[in-house]
């Protein structure tokens, strides 16, 4: 069933209408279900102004439904995915304030790394950084490929990339260690984690922690080492 609100059946005397550009302001005409038009003028690609991307934020047809998401749409989806993870691995931790704070600080520490690495995928290492308790606090009772395949179902029921869903398994199946070959994903995963485990706790004597990879993480532990 094609979704009612693409579907041409549908559209009133609205469904064509015109917008200025964005660059060069020239008259460009779009219908209802354009994500984005040429400029014939300037040829910038404009994004339709009146589409609602609301459905496309958590529907895992919407790229079928849509066309080819804009980047802004998959910078969206992937924003509200990242959030719906905060909110689901807080909820599986319960009641457990230990291993929640452990989340909430790792998470803090990679949002200031991500901002300073611009090659690195924010979705996968904010994930990522949400599940640090599940493997980090393993017991007898949960052992690490449980521990996966919890976080794997969870992901998949939240309409995770696949692509996403491995790359945040293959950074949680050993997150205290990386190669000379690791991503920066990983690289700031593990910084993180090491920072989180920091905060709160008295600074390692002359300084013999484990080593941090990225600059803005050393840059935090040194905040850390001067605030205890």
């Amino acid at each position: 069933m094609q979704c009612p609100g693409q579907d041409s059946r549908y559209w009133d005397n609205e469904a064509i209408f015109e917008a200025n550009c964005s660059k060069c302001g020239a008259v460009i005409e779009f219908f209802k279900d354009d994500n984005k038009r040429k400029c014939k003028q300037c040829g910038n690609e404009m994004l339709n102004p009146k589409i609602d991307f609301g459905c496309a934020s958590y529907c895992p047809y919407a790229e079928q439904c849509l066309g080819s998401l804009p980047p802004e749409m998959i910078a969206q989806k992937q924003e509200l995915l990242i959030d719906r993870v905060a909110i689901e691995a807080k909820k599986m931790l319960d009641q457990d304030f230990a291993k929640i704070g452990l989340m909430t600080k790792a998470a803090r520490s990679a949002e200031k790394m991500i901002k300073t690495e611009e090659s690195a995928n924010r979705a996968v290492v904010m994930i990522a950084s949400y599940f640090l308790p599940f493997v980090t606090e393993a017991s007898a009772n949960t052992s690490q490929e449980s521990a996966t395949e919890q976080i794997t179902a969870k992901l998949t029921e939240l309409n995770a990339n696949p692509g996403i869903i491995a790359e945040v398994c293959t950074i949680l199946a050993d997150p205290r260690q990386v190669a000379t070959d690791s991503s920066i994903n990983q690289c700031i995963v593990h910084d993180s984690l090491i920072l989180a485990e920091m905060a709160g706790r008295p600074a390692a004597p002359n300084n013999n922690g484990p080593e941090l990879l990225t600059q803005n993480a050393r840059e935090q532990a040194k905040q850390l080492s001067q605030s205890s």
